[in-house]
């Protein structure tokens, strides 16, 4: 009878979204759609093995992320009462003949089709200077969010330039891919470019300067990671400006991490003595300070691009960006939050859970400006239509971004990936686009314990990602065996049992030989095969005919079946935790 009411609701749910989605109503279809469909992964399969792809997320946050408690979500599915039942209906969908009427060659065409540039113009900035009356939420006849202004034309330096030939100001920076989801095998190409604001782009005479938005671009990445950065050479006395902190102005090869509490004078006011400052009018503006300074934090008016798109395939059959976007995701930093009063949002969100545990959070905002977290940052995003054009996402659409950058212990100053940039002795610096060069060659960042990022991720997970469904990785890195339980031989005999079980317990030992080349190239462990992407990219496709994006996004062909379709209230996941560290 239940698997009968489930396929009613899956064909009732593609027959609605199969409708134009109607963007100016704000009703949720799902009440909690910041919670992650991956958070409802089974930790335990039927051999009971542990699983644990929770702690890539949910990990000891770093100051100033003042998460209190995250990595304890390891531990017990610790939702609010509404979203215990699992929303994310698409999870338990059967593709397979939607799939198999879509040819290779007609999967092909689809996303090598540009949805962003045409004629050297972006089609959504044109089409957004007469706004759509179902795109206009607020009536005012004109788009108040953010209209893309980014070309992807990418200069030596990771430079965007417009088709004049003038910086747009956004800047392409390679980056190691966050653990599971986002990596290419898991279902998507995806990339992501940093703007800084204005004031960080010109010299003190107000005039734009590429070396000095380079040192600021530099100068963040460094508070950010909290860690010296690699620069090319430059002379300190232009900028005014210890870079390298030792204690003279000569010739800085590096932005050295060296921050000590800056002075507060109660009778002015002002915040001076500042161990690291900017460069050109930001140095003069945090002088006066009209701007702010601290590590872990952007400074206000710093932007973010993040592009999701199909698996490209090219002659040769290697995994490439794709010209068409699933979706274009933009970010804002609009207020400045102190340390103090990040601390005191971190404390009120720990009380408002224990106090009223099954209250769902709520966010500000709308489709049209964005939607904002409580730390200061706005988001907002466009995703494909029925057409495969892009259009703004629902409210409910952008909810989905929300909880990740939000409130937990693996962001820096809610986002996730510019403290993943490549340096040092990497390409360009690290300041390129994907589509200038692949992640080929890029090897796995090693942590404290003496483990490398991703080896790591794959034997604490027992997996290549959250939903167990990559058959491909487990098939290239895992041997299956089976290992005796030793304490429940041993409680047998103890009890003098005349028979003791011969337990066994099955599980996955990597190989090693294969682990050595992830260490020298991630890319070997996520880029999938061209059979596998030509699935993944149908698999999609499938779910922008329907646009049912609210039940959920992920690529896959047959059932889910490693996932909760309900949780009971605080039920543990039997995980130990784990550091990401």
């Amino acid at each position: 009878m239940l698997k009968k009411q489930l396929i009613i609701l899956i064909l009732l749910n593609s027959y609605l979204f199969s409708l134009e989605v109607d963007l100016l109503q704000n009703k949720l279809l799902n009440s909690s759609p910041y919670i992650t469909s991956q958070c409802y992964t089974k930790t335990k399969d039927d051999k009971n093995l542990l699983h644990n792809p929770c702690y890539s997320c949910h990990s000891k946050n770093k100051e100033p992320n003042y998460t209190m408690g995250d990595d304890d979500l390891q531990e017990a599915y610790d939702f609010p009462g509404p979203a215990l039942k699992n929303p994310w209906t698409n999870l338990f969908k059967d593709r397979t003949k939607e799939v198999s009427k879509i040819s290779d060659k007609e999967i092909l065409d689809y996303i090598n089709k540009s949805n962003y540039i045409k004629n050297n113009k972006i089609i959504l900035k044109e089409k957004l200077k007469n706004i759509p009356k179902n795109w206009d939420y607020n009536k005012n006849s004109k788009w108040d969010g953010y209209i893309p202004d980014c070309y992807f034309n990418f200069d030596n330096e990771g430079f965007d330039k417009n088709p004049n030939g003038e910086y747009t100001a956004w800047r392409s920076f390679a980056y190691r891919p966050f653990l599971g989801t986002f990596w290419p095998t898991n279902g998507s190409t995806d990339d992501v470019i940093i703007r800084l604001g204005k004031d960080f782009r010109v010299n003190e005479n107000g005039k734009f300067d590429k070396e000095v938005y380079k040192l600021n671009l530099s100068i963040v990445e460094s508070l950010i990671k909290q860690a010296d950065v690699k620069i090319d050479a430059t002379d300190e006395n232009k900028y005014g400006f210890d870079m390298n902190q030792n204690g003279k102005f000569d010739i800085a090869e590096k932005i050295v991490f060296k921050w000590s509490q800056p002075k507060y004078d109660n009778e002015t006011f002002k915040i001076s003595g500042f161990s690291m400052t900017y460069v050109g009018k930001a140095k003069k503006l945090l002088e006066e300070n009209k701007v702010m300074i601290a590590p872990g934090l952007y400074p206000i008016q710093t932007e973010f691009l993040h592009t999701v798109r199909y698996i490209g395939i090219d002659k040769d059959e290697k995994i490439v960006m794709t010209p068409r976007m699933k979706e274009l995701r933009y970010g804002k930093k609009v207020r400045w939050h102190s340390y103090s009063e990040l601390k005191n949002l971190g404390l009120s969100k720990l009380k408002g859970k224990n106090d009223n545990p099954d209250r769902l959070d709520q966010f500000l905002g709308d489709f049209e400006v964005g939607i904002y977290n409580a730390l200061g940052w706005k988001y907002q995003g466009f995703i494909e239509d029925a057409e495969g054009e892009l259009r703004p996402q629902s409210y409910e659409e952008t909810l989905f971004c929300m909880g990740c950058h939000n409130n937990i212990g693996a962001i820096a100053d809610s986002t996730f990936v510019f403290q993943r940039k490549l340096e040092g002795n990497s390409f360009q610096n690290g300041w390129y686009h994907w589509s200038q060069k692949g992640l080929e060659g890029i090897t796995d960042r090693l942590l404290k314990n003496g483990d490398t990022e991703y080896v790591q991720y794959l034997k604490v997970n027992n997996a290549g990602d959250e939903f167990r469904q990559n058959k491909e990785i487990m098939e290239k890195f895992f041997v299956k065996g089976w290992e005796e339980d030793k304490e429940n031989i041993q409680k047998d005999l103890d009890e003098k049992l005349e028979n003791p079980h011969a337990y066994q317990k099955q599980y996955w030992k990597l190989k090693e030989k294969e682990i050595e080349k992830l260490k020298r190239d991630i890319a070997y462990l996520i880029m999938p095969t061209a059979k596998r992407a030509l699935q993944l990219n149908k698999a999609y496709k499938v779910i922008v005919d329907e646009q049912s994006f609210s039940l959920g996004r992920e690529a896959h062909v047959k059932p889910i079946i490693n996932v909760h379709k309900q949780v009971s209230d605080g039920q543990e996941t039997k995980l130990q935790k784990v550091l990401n560290e």
